[in-house]
């Protein structure tokens, strides 16, 4: 999940919580997280907040079966709304949509809301023979980035999550909303996805190529206006290439969800679509803009 290692302070804006942040080398967690992947032959996505001289980053960092540390993706969107303000402590990501290929497969990595579960649980995630990228939660909303990655050759899209209720508006529930916009990345890509969130752990996968992790449970932190509340949603799923929901869990308990696909069927099915054959990326430079327009510069 996403900084998993305490609870998700963003509820808050408070100086005390920048101590939480260390640097990416050397990092304890990591350490101990390269000696557990080795131990158990599994790839894990390591999320922590990073320290880089003045800079702070929502990060993760892979690691790879026999231990090896691969490589460093920084979270490039950084929401801030009540309960998730997170641009108080994150410099948006310098890295770029990053595909690392570990043993089994190349992975790709996002991050979404961020946040840690009163339940801790670590999903540790085993790749069979797939590329995959890695992203962090608020970045899961743009399909510019699910694009990018796929065209790197990502197979498994990771998506470490936390999101859930919004403090400022009890009636508001985006859990449907959100898990549409995830099935529109694997459909608009032909590829499958896995959502792991909520402390709903999607373990031992093989051959999906979509991942997110969020967590169940609520989570209250003192802010410098009072108590600040969020009840996440879990409802971890699993979707296959054309965006269908093959399984699904709850937002009650933790649950382990397993899913298989052929991984060559889903490439060909990828191929014969046209979806990539047909795109038309000189007519794309709108997307360069923030307000649609000069899209030539």
């Amino acid at each position: 999940m996403e900084l998993f290692e305490g609870y998700y302070f963003c509820q808050a804006q408070r100086e005390d919580f920048f101590q939480r942040a260390k640097p990416y080398k050397g990092h304890p967690t990591i350490l101990r997280m390269q000696k557990l992947a080795k131990e158990l032959g599994v790839v894990i996505p390591v999320s922590f907040f990073e320290e880089a001289n003045t800079a702070h980053y929502n990060s993760i960092a892979i690691i790879d079966a026999n231990g090896t540390d691969l490589g460093l993706y920084r979270k490039s969107h950084i929401p801030d709304g009540p309960g998730y303000q997170e641009k108080f402590y994150f410099n948006p990501g310098d890295t770029g949509f990053k595909v690392f290929q570990t043993k089994f497969a190349k992975i790709g990595v996002e991050d979404c809301l961020a946040g840690m579960n009163i339940r801790l649980a670590l999903a540790i995630i085993w790749f069979h023979h797939f590329a995959c990228p890695t992203a962090i939660c608020w970045d899961q909303w743009f399909p510019e980035a699910a694009r990018a990655m796929v065209l790197q050759g990502a197979e498994i899209l990771f998506y470490p999550t936390a999101i859930g209720s919004e403090p400022q508006d009890d009636g508001l529930d985006s859990c449907d909303h959100w898990k549409r916009v995830m099935q529109g990345h694997a459909g608009a890509n032909v590829v499958s996805y896995v959502d792991y969130l909520a402390g709903n752990i999607v373990a031992n996968i093989s051959v999906v190529p979509l991942v997110a992790s969020n967590r169940i449970g609520t989570e209250i932190i003192e802010t410098e206006h009072g108590n600040s509340k969020i009840t996440f949603y879990g409802n971890s799923f699993i979707a296959g290439p054309t965006g269908e929901i093959v399984a699904t869990a709850d937002d009650k308990e933790e649950a382990v969800l397993v899913a298989q696909f052929d991984l060559d069927k889903i490439k060909s099915k990828r191929c014969s679509w046209g979806v990539f054959r047909d795109r038309r990326p000189q007519l794309y430079k709108v997307l360069l803009t923030l307000d649609g327009s000069n899209p030539s510069v």
